[in-house]
């Protein structure tokens, strides 16, 4: 007793302040505990195993028991609890005779012991502290990421999945067909060729003034190419002219001036169904008319090799004799040979690039006029005869541009004079009319050479380029159908997620609870050995 009569001093009402983690440290150096307290605490853990095998059907002691780590705290509820369930095997002296309640007592017994208890319950919150808080804390961010990310590609994956599918109906729009059998769909679409062939044909015949001033305008500046000014030179756009005289007619007819009395047209190749590999297809070229020799057109003939006197010959083939022989691989071609007879005659041999005409037989005794292979097609329809009518069309478009360019310009003496001597023809021409010409010449042009019409052609040409155009298409489908295969995928690895924290959460809600309450037990027994003075336990076991 102090000079005031107080019993305390000013020292046992200070708090002592134990930082968590140096917890232990902090029992064992005041000889709280016992340095092999964790000898102790396996014995006594062993015991508890035993115990929990035979214990009362309460439900407060089933639930201590279960999913929990069981320490000295608990040990003295489950008592308190068989103190109750327990009560018939009191004896005269105030004990228990029941096993259960002498097991459990033993137990409490051990853990008072060097304070073993106080060491175990030090040890456990620091490992809930610093392990298994922040590794449920880990799973569930793990789990919320994981989350976020599968929402995230989900809707990158629907979002591409919708794109592929409108890209895959905008084709399908543009080439004119429903996309149900697409094969199918695109070879009939071959049946609007011959329209648009004919469109061109008629479009032609608007160019008549055109191309006379074209020639007229040749002649004049050079004069030694063309004689006669007024004449026509069937050496300038001969094509067109032909066209615009006789039409779109076959290409027999346009090279030996003779009307064919029988037309045998090559027929596609059988392009089998739509399962079937798909392959490479050919291309056709709409610039040059020229094919190289690495190109292999299946369409409508794109050249010819010719080994008589007749046709345009690409390829010659010497065979040591005077006459050649015509070969064909055509529909009837099953009975035809190589003719080793004696005629002097050379006979005309003509490979035909068609998928289903190969070498043909034509004997010249023949009279008939008969177009076949490639001679069958139409001018517009061949991809050679195509090809220089689109030459000549763009021909004619550079020359209409250049000479609107030149119009534009303020005129000079130079110019003046010099078409002063001009043709009519040439000086009735204005900006304006130049410009009709220009644009009745582009209207033709791309006519025929639009993506619609070139994919047709291609179409026609190359039965490969079906199936290519098919796979292209298809493969837009597989793309959007497997997107949204992937975006189910990331949904259900998303709701696995969620389900996973949110079987988490409630582990972690108790494990933060028990280490509470773990906390202010161990405070309230060092404070008790320390007169009831206050006890801090600090650090981040405040912020868990």
């Amino acid at each position: 007793m102090d000079k005031t009569g107080n019993n305390g001093t000013a020292e046992e009402l200070l708090p002592i302040d134990i930082y968590y983690n140096k917890l232990l440290d902090w029992l064992l150096d005041r000889r709280h505990c016992d340095v092999k307290w964790q000898a102790a605490a396996l014995d006594i853990r062993e015991k508890i195993n035993a115990a929990i095998q035979d214990m009362p059907p309460v439900e407060e002691i089933t639930t201590l028991l279960s999913g929990t780590f069981i320490n000295y705290f608990h040990c003295l509820r489950i008592v308190e609890l068989l103190k109750v369930s327990e009560s018939g095997t009191k004896n005269i002296f105030g004990g228990y005779s029941s096993k259960r309640m002498k097991d459990w007592q033993e137990i409490i017994r051990l853990y008072e012991k060097d304070n073993v208890y106080l060491a175990e319950a030090a040890s456990l919150l620091i490992r809930n502290v610093n392990y298994e808080i922040p590794s449920l804390k880990r799973q569930i961010g793990k789990c919320q990421q994981t989350q976020r990310e599968c929402t995230r590609k989900e809707n990158e994956y629907t979002t591409n999945a919708a794109e592929y599918k409108e890209q895959y109906r905008k084709v399908c729009k543009k080439m004119g067909i429903k996309g149900e059998s697409i094969k199918t769909e695109l070879l009939h679409l071959l049946k609007e060729l011959p329209d648009v062939y004919q469109t061109v044909s008629e479009s032609t015949k608007d160019l008549q003034d055109t191309i006379q001033y074209y020639k007229v305008f040749i002649g004049f500046v050079a004069p030694s190419f063309i004689p006669n000014v007024e004449e026509s030179s069937p050496e300038i756009s001969p094509l067109l002219s032909y066209i615009l005289e006789h039409g779109n007619t076959t290409v027999y007819q346009w090279r030996t001036g003779k009307v064919p009395t029988t037309i045998k047209s090559p027929e596609l190749q059988n392009l089998g169904s739509e399962k079937e590999d798909l392959q490479a297809p050919a291309e056709i070229d709409w610039g040059e008319s020229a094919a190289t020799s690495e190109e292999i057109d299946w369409g409508d003939g794109g050249g010819e090799i010719d080994f008589g006197d007749g046709g345009v010959t690409s390829n010659e083939i010497d065979w040591g004799h005077g006459s050649a022989a015509e070969i064909d691989f055509g529909d009837n071609s099953g009975g035809d040979g190589i003719d080793w007879g004696d005629s002097a005659a050379a006979i005309d041999i003509t490979l035909d690039k068609s998928a289903t005409n190969g070498i043909m037989v034509e004997s010249p005794d023949d009279g008939a006029d008969v177009a076949q292979g490639s001679d069958a097609h139409t001018l517009l329809e061949d991809t050679q005869t195509r090809n220089m009518f689109i030459d000549e069309l763009m021909e004619l478009q550079g020359f209409l541009s250049q000479r609107l360019s030149e119009l534009r310009k303020d005129s000079d003496v130079v110019s003046d004079t010099q078409f002063q001597s001009a043709p009519r023809l040439i000086q009735m021409q204005t900006k304006k009319t130049v410009e009709k010409m220009l644009c009745r010449v582009e209207d033709v042009l791309e006519q025929l050479t639009n993506m619609r019409v070139q994919n047709l052609c291609l179409l026609k040409s190359s039965p490969r380029y079906v199936g290519r155009l098919a796979d292209s298409l298809q493969q837009k489908l597989r793309l959007s159908e497997k997107l949204l295969s992937s975006a189910q995928t990331m949904c259900e690895k998303r709701k696995e997620a969620a389900e996973q924290q949110r079987e988490l959460e409630p582990k972690l809600d108790v494990i933060r609870q028990k280490t509470k309450d773990m906390q202010s037990q161990i405070a309230g027994e060092i404070s008790k050995k320390y007169k009831d003075r206050p006890v801090n336990i600090m650090g981040e076991i405040n912020s868990i």
